[in-house]
């Protein structure tokens, strides 16, 4: 189950929404908690100072409280209302309100003179309180008179709200938690859908009830459906190849085995024709199947840099050639690369350049370059050239543009193999050195 990518994508989604939904709780929690302590304290601290204003000291220094009926805030009249006053002279506490009566004193802080100070804490009776004490002094005939007010309330129905509102959150989320994991499932089956569609189509191809993946998918996945169509269509290409290959190879030979037949009748020449035959034959047997292996454009080829492998054949060919003189141009940037088998672009290169060194005058350029349409190689000769109407022609097989010229008729039919396994082009046209140009393209 590990294995499936559904199953990775669900965790993975699933574990950051989780990361979400705790995140946000614990954030929106803190943030209403502040929110509701420092609402209850700017409440208190407004009833402080209408408790301030409500008291009176006389010029003796006495001080002088409202009646319970009279006080701001009438709960502190009412005895456990849970909100509760005192004030103190120092440390004696000279008042406090009724609703501290047959209560424990909380153990005071002291308050700087104009200054106030919150403080939570807890009392012997095991609850939670809020306490907000303020210094005040009064100039009096016996001399300065130092006050300090403390406002006291429960916590308890802050706590309460606190816990309704996180019981709230929490429902609120693990709902909306729910609705966004039952739409990443839903988003999760769309999105890999594609997935699945190409595995049905393989098992078809497997099947033999289609050939090639036909579906139209999404722009990340169409280059492995590309892919996946060009490595079927090579190995296509390549079965064609072979039974092809076979086919010119029986029909190849059975010349040579006709030679060898009429030999016997005449024994004297008998071991000179068993050779020169032979020799055809395994020329034959190695030029067929070589062809037959012909790549073609598999998807995880590497590069091949173009320029050695010309300078190679055309070493090749001036051993060949050497009584015409050849002179030879290669036009071709060393980064320039093929992106192919090594062994098709030598077949393709020997082939051309081995008809231009058979045709030209003196002179052979092979020029490669890419741009926007793909690697372009070409070869040029200065040669009696090929018309147009012969152009087509001799990229079949058999077919030579001079039959009274030594060859098979083969090697551009090669060359047209190859392009064609490539997905390529191939153009024959006139040369700016008098004879023919071939030019071979093929599509990055």
């Amino acid at each position: 189950m590990s294995r499936s990518l559904q199953f990775r994508l669900g965790l993975a989604s699933l574990l950051v929404l989780l990361l979400f939904v705790f995140s946000s709780a614990a954030v929106l929690d803190n943030a209403f908690g502040r929110s509701t302590r420092l609402a209850l304290r700017e409440r208190m601290t407004g009833q402080l100072y209408l408790l301030l204003s409500a008291a009176t000291i006389d010029r003796s220094g006495n001080l002088a409280m409202p009646a319970p009926a009279d006080l701001p805030e009438a709960g502190r009249a009412l005895a456990d209302s849970g909100l509760y006053a005192l004030v103190t002279d120092r440390d004696r506490v000279v008042w406090r309100s009724p609703s501290w009566l047959d209560r424990p004193l909380p153990l005071r802080f002291p308050v700087a003179t104009g200054d106030r100070d919150w403080r939570e804490l807890t009392l012997e009776d095991g609850r939670d309180y809020a306490m907000l004490g303020y210094g005040f002094d009064k100039t009096t005939a016996v001399g300065t008179k130092t006050y300090a007010f403390y406002l006291v309330a429960e916590l308890e129905p802050l706590q309460q709200e606190i816990a309704n509102y996180r019981h709230g959150l929490w429902a609120g989320l693990g709902t909306v938690a729910l609705l966004l994991i039952a739409t990443q499932a839903v988003v999760l089956r769309w999105s890999l859908s594609p997935l699945r569609q190409i595995a049905g189509e393989l098992a078809a191809i497997e099947d033999g009830r289609r050939s090639r993946i036909e579906g139209d998918y999404p722009a990340e996945i169409r280059p492995l459906t590309e892919n996946i169509n060009l490595l079927l269509a090579s190995e296509r290409a390549r079965r064609e190849r072979y039974r092809n290959a076979m086919a010119d190879l029986a029909h190849s030979l059975k010349t040579p085995l006709a030679v060898l037949r009429g030999a016997l009748e005449n024994r004297e020449t008998l071991p000179a024709t068993v050779a020169e035959q032979s020799a055809r034959m395994a020329a034959i047997i190695d030029r067929q199947l070589q062809r037959a292996t012909t790549a073609g454009a598999v998807a995880g080829h590497s590069a091949v840099p173009v320029r050695p492998v010309a300078e190679r054949v055309l070493a090749s060919l001036q051993k060949v050639y050497r009584d015409k003189a050849i002179a030879t141009a290669i036009e071709v940037d060393r980064a320039l690369l093929f992106r192919g088998d090594e062994a098709d672009l030598m077949e393709l290169l020997g082939n051309l350049l081995d008809n231009a060194c058979k045709w030209c005058g003196r002179t052979v350029k092979v020029h490669a370059w890419r741009d926007r349409q793909g690697l372009t190689l070409a070869v040029h000769d200065d040669g009696p050239g090929i018309g147009a109407a012969r152009s087509a022609d001799i990229l079949q097989r058999g077919a030579r543009a001079d039959e009274s010229a030594p060859g098979h008729g083969i090697g551009l039919a090669v060359v047209a193999d190859i392009v064609e396994a490539y997905r390529g082009r191939i153009g024959i046209g006139s040369s700016p050195l008098g004879g023919a140009a071939v030019t071979v393209q093929f599509a990055d």
